[in-house]
């Protein structure tokens, strides 16, 4: 196509599609063999990089810091401008923030476990509720509301102990612990993935959430198909009260709701020209406000915040959200995307299936939801513009995150997987048959909620 198509994935990193590429020295020409290659394959060779040491146990960070390199050489790029890409990258105002975020959840995640308010939380929810099936899975979506890597390890034990008076085999109550674990991460806004995309798609949060939300619905759903039936007794405790129970849950709700309420109220105080990241000030802001609620209710003593504070985790997750923007930037400057954008057109593939097909296969691959939206969403957001689909932004985003996270779920290599199986001792393959239909109804549930969307919005 002839006309001028602006990518709009970032603000003030568009280019046109058609033009010739600054970055680019014709004097120093690419690999004689790679640049006769398609752009989409070139791109693939790059994946196929980064999923080899994702597999090979290298850092997340690692792994995207090569891909960006690995995209500036095969797509012509000279070291100068390469340098200025991963220079503007960094030091983006919504990096920045988005790594501040990411480091505040885990502190907030980190205190709750260290202070054992987690467990309080759960032991406060015992008895509110009768209903043994509601029970086996609440504990495990509880933990899921806070993003800990195996995560699942901490409401194996709950289960197990409800499970074990239902007779439930181990396989079963691994698929409980595992499936309702992860329930919230379509639209959960603690989850980086979901920050992340709010970031690489440059949208409000809360519109992402508000799109995203229904998936929740359907993956509980979906998680019913392996328990119809099993449990009929009735869950007889003593009486429990609530107020426990919400105490404990407050510092959650703070972020929350008080994340929502700073962010809409610097909007509305702010003149526009100092909007741009009220949303994300506001969440700062909660956070900071829930960690010191955490600390000083727990009398947490200075020396255990400080090592909450210095942990090297901290440090990782900094560091692997960056490389993941950089990449982001990469793909952008170096015309990985536009060239992209000129071949998904002039072949005419449809959008529906690279939104399903691409994140589904990195998400089992990498086996974690931040790989395969740091990956490939750049590409699906600028696909979405380029293509005059811009109106169906959020439909397709959530097509997406169903999608990639269809893979994650299935991926050998999640760690709650691992440690759920191992705890119940069961084997991966009746983990498997359990979740099969589960992970059928999700993505076609999926797919039908994007066509409804597509419908709706149209």
């Amino acid at each position: 196509m002839d006309e001028v198509l602006w990518l709009h994935a970032w603000p003030g990193r568009g280019t046109p599609i058609n033009s010739h590429y600054c970055d680019k020295d014709p004097a120093i020409p690419m690999i004689p063999l790679i640049e006769t290659l398609p752009a989409m394959l070139r791109i693939l060779l790059v994946f196929a990089l980064i999923l080899l040491v994702i597999k090979r146990k290298w850092a997340l960070g690692h792994a995207f810091v090569l891909g960006a390199v690995s995209l500036g050489l095969v797509f012509g790029m000279t070291p100068g401008p390469m340098a200025r890409s991963v220079l503007t990258a960094t030091l983006d105002p919504r990096t920045l923030c988005l790594t501040i975020i990411v480091s505040l959840i885990l502190v907030l995640s980190h205190s709750l476990e260290k202070t054992g308010q987690m467990g309080r939380l759960l032991d406060a929810y015992k008895g509110l509720v009768r209903w043994p099936k509601l029970n086996l899975v609440v504990f495990p979506a509880l933990i899921g509301l806070l993003p800990m890597p195996g995560g699942a390890i901490f409401s194996a034990p709950m289960v197990k102990t409800l499970g074990q008076s239902h007779r439930l085999p181990g396989a079963t109550l691994s698929f409980i612990n595992y499936w309702y674990r992860h329930i919230w991460e379509y639209w959960w806004p603690l989850y980086p993935g979901i920050l992340l995309t709010t970031a690489l798609a440059d949208i409000d949060l809360w519109q992402l959430v508000l799109v995203t939300l229904p998936l929740t619905v359907v993956a509980i759903v979906a998680g019913y198909w392996p328990l119809r039936g099993r449990i009929d007794a009735a869950d007889h405790r003593g009486e429990r009260h609530v107020g426990p129970f919400v105490r404990e849950l407050t510092p959650i709700l703070i972020v929350i709701v008080g994340g929502l309420g700073m962010g809409q109220g610097l909007f509305a105080l702010l003149p526009p020209e100092s909007r741009a990241l009220t949303k994300e000030a506001g969440l700062i802001a909660a956070l900071c406000v829930g960690i010191g609620w955490v600390w000083h209710m727990n009398r947490m003593p200075a020396k255990d915040r400080w090592g909450i504070v210095v942990q090297p985790a901290l440090l990782k997750m900094i560091y692997m959200v960056t490389a993941i923007l950089i990449f982001k930037g990469m793909l952008e400057d170096s015309g990985a995307v536009a060239d992209l954008s000129r071949e998904i057109m002039h072949w005419q593939i449809p959008l529906m299936a690279i939104a399903v097909v691409l994140p589904f296969i990195v998400g089992v691959v990498g086996g974690i939801t931040i790989a395969f939206v740091g990956t490939t969403f750049p590409i699906l957001i600028t696909l979405i513009h380029a293509l005059g689909e811009s109106p169906m932004l959020l439909p397709y985003l959530a097509l997406a995150l169903v999608s990639g996270f269809t893979g994650v779920l299935l991926s050998p290599l999640h760690l709650c997987l691992l440690l759920s199986n191992a705890y119940f001792q069961t084997a991966l393959m009746p983990v498997y048959r359990r979740m099969a239909v589960p992970l059928v109804i999700l993505l076609g549930g999926g797919c039908l909620y994007f066509i409804l969307l597509r419908f709706y919005l149209s």
